[in-house]
């Protein structure tokens, strides 16, 4: 499925399904030809279970448009609790999420896949002590990933605009991009996501259709996923503010919460053509 140039994909663990073949089964239920990947728990599966899952997926004609890491232990029970335990910024984990991630690139490389995404962690501001110390770690890992021809794309969310320019300039690595999530931007209070594509529009290689309303307490306190359309995202300023960006990239549905996920996920493209008309 396309919609004006993009093509419109799902993120695999929105459907909460148990392997590659309920995966694809869900998948053309939906009508869609297009899969963003979870990569984190086929990277450690033996190989003959891996060859089996990802046989399903290889026969079904689905394309990838990209590949995603998560970690164990990542608590999203508030945002102090991620604030501590996201992404690559905890000490005692950066070695096996390294390690992880590392294996995930090998294993996009392999099919053919060239972006993954993933939360890095919140990044302490510049004067922090610990900033250079996360600058090198995202260097490093982007360095290993290259070798695999993979991109590491940042989700957006867990810092204001900006601040993930910032960063981003001071990494200063060639493989290293945004995937934009402009709920994210809503749900951790991290500012105005259609603002955020004009600040991050150069730097964007993948988007998220996602959607939420703000929390009384911005970047205390979790603001509410909801299905797309129905919240503070606005589909039409979404998709022109993406095309003022010149992304032409792909769309992928992604819904974490609710209990009606393929519905929420008809609904977002419903949402996608009437914004697009």
């Amino acid at each position: 499925m396309n919609i004006q140039g993009h093509d419109i994909a799902v993120c695999s663990w929105s459907l909460q399904t148990k392997g590659m073949e309920e995966l694809v089964t869900k998948v053309k239920e939906l009508g869609l030809g297009h899969v963003q990947l979870a990569l984190g728990e086929l990277v450690q599966f033996d190989a003959g279970r891996r060859k089996d899952e990802l046989e399903h997926l290889r026969r079904s004609g689905i394309a990838l448009t990209g590949g995603m890491m998560a970690f164990a232990g990542e608590d999203y029970s508030s945002i102090e609790r991620i604030r501590q335990t996201g992404g690559f910024v905890p000490d005692t984990e950066w070695p096996l999420r390294k390690k992880l991630t590392i294996e995930g690139a090998k294993l996009a490389k392999e099919l053919g896949i060239r972006t993954i995404t993933s939360h890095v962690g919140f990044v302490p501001p510049p004067g922090d002590s610990n900033y250079r110390a996360i600058v090198s770690r995202i260097r490093e890992l982007a360095s290993a990933m290259a070798k695999q021809g993979v991109d590491l794309l940042m989700e957006t969310g867990q810092e204001p605009a900006g601040e993930l320019l910032h960063f981003l300039g001071d990494v200063d690595s060639p493989n290293v991009h945004i995937n934009f999530d402009p709920a994210n931007m809503i749900l951790y209070g991290a500012g105005d996501p259609i603002n955020a594509i004009q600040i991050l529009a150069r730097h964007i290689r993948h988007v998220h259709v996602k959607d939420g309303t703000p929390s009384a307490k911005p970047g205390v306190e979790w603001g509410e996923e909801v299905s797309f359309g129905t919240g503070r995202v606005g589909p039409r300023q979404f998709i022109q503010a993406l095309k003022q960006a010149g992304y032409t990239g792909p769309l992928a549905i992604e819904r974490e919460a609710g209990t009606s996920r393929m519905a929420d996920v008809r609904a977002a493209v419903e949402a996608l053509r009437a914004a697009s008309v």
